[in-house]
């Protein structure tokens, strides 16, 4: 257990210590990612100690006869500025003991992946806040950062798909309407791997990465599969503290982006994968017939990020408030009739707009809403 410990920590550092140099030199570690390093283009990877020309597509187009495009099954909404800016950490004191239980099981994965990731203990946050203070002692590095990234959003895109799957074969065996609350887990469980994906762009997980994904997963999926059917108020709980790690994770990446110590992240001339922004600015004064069917097919985005706005800061911005958004939703569902009341966030009110979750991130009581 101590050797692999620190087995872990040496890895990370000297993952670190290439990206900070800027090695393209290729690490051997089954444990890290293999990641890009770069120059100002977008065919480049900004940080990395492999070669960009060595790292694979996961998920290369295709190109096909007769299809140009193949469009998100469920386009992102988008945020303005003053709302990405509003989100902040925050936690919702855990009421009974199932409550307790799920918030003290999330304690015990952040610690276990804080483990695995080689975070020391001058990196760690205040324990006594761990889910609100950001600052620690001394920063992460982009190495770290990533695997921890793929890690989390490998993992977050379970539970809606475990929710809205189980919701949907409840509805076909009770011959009742689901009253809006499949659309919105299978879509927070799209939106979870549309951030997989993104990161995927910019790194390569190695072997044992990838072994402890699978494992993961199995278990977790298996899990909340018997939970779900069980207690689906306490899995919302339960995701609902998730999120709220995952948008202390993002809000910690973006203050130490703004501190400068995450160098090449702070870079203005850093740029994110494309599959982040609408469409490139040669591509909208290029006739569509002159653009390879591969190269359109591969401008299929989803943030829809504008010109301007297309830095690592921004990236993580948007991803903030949809984890934001999913921490809101989560708990507000958990507050909920599971069997009887509708979905409030895809719901027309008599009085009132739409409630909007990212704002709220204790969610909404029943009270509010229904």
């Amino acid at each position: 257990m101590i050797s692999a410990k620190a087995s872990t920590r040496i890895h990370a550092a000297q993952l670190a210590k290439s990206a900070v140099l800027g090695s393209t030199r290729v690490s051997h570690s089954p444990l890290v990612l293999r990641i890009g390093i770069c120059g100002a283009c977008q065919s480049q990877r900004l940080f990395s100690t492999t070669p960009a020309a060595q790292l694979r597509d996961f998920f290369p187009a295709k190109d096909t006869q007769h299809i140009l495009t193949t469009k998100p099954a469920w386009p992102h909404k988008g945020y303005t500025m003053d709302e990405m800016l509003a989100v902040v950490p925050a936690h919702r004191k855990p009421v009974g003991f199932s409550e307790w239980a799920a918030w003290k099981l999330v304690r015990v994965a952040r610690f276990w992946m804080d483990l695995v990731t080689g975070i020391g203990k001058e990196q760690q946050v205040d324990k006594a806040n761990p889910t609100t203070a950001v600052v620690a002692s001394k920063p992460l590095t982009e190495a770290q950062w990533l695997v921890r990234f793929v890690f989390l959003e490998s993992v977050a895109g379970v539970p809606g798909m475990v929710g809205g799957m189980l919701r949907h074969l409840s509805s076909l065996r009770r011959m009742k309407r689901d009253n809006g609350w499949i659309e919105t887990l299978l879509e927070e469980s799209f939106n979870e791997r549309m951030h997989l994906l993104t990161f995927m762009k910019m790194c390569e997980p190695g072997w044992f990465m990838k072994t402890m994904l699978i494992g993961a997963q199995g278990v977790f999926f298996n899990a909340l599969f018997v939970a779900y059917l069980l207690s689906p108020r306490i899995v919302h709980r339960f995701v609902g503290y998730l999120e709220e790690e995952a948008v202390h994770t993002y809000t910690r990446v973006l203050r130490e982006i703004d501190a400068g110590q995450l160098p090449r992240w702070s870079d203005p001339k850093f740029t994110v994968p494309d599959i982040a922004i609408q469409v490139s600015e040669t591509m909208l004064n290029t006739p569509i017939r002159k653009i390879p069917r591969l190269t359109v097919r591969r401008l299929v985005q989803y943030w829809n990020m504008p010109e301007g706005h297309r830095t690592m800061k921004d990236l993580i911005l948007y991803i903030r408030a949809d984890e934001a958004v999913h921490r809101g939703v989560n708990h507000t569902l958990g507050n909920l009739n599971q069997n009887e009341d509708p979905n409030p966030f895809v719901s027309e009110f008599k009085d009132r707009e739409v409630p909007k979750p990212a704002l709220r991130a204790t969610g909404y009581e029943r009270s509010e809403v229904i």
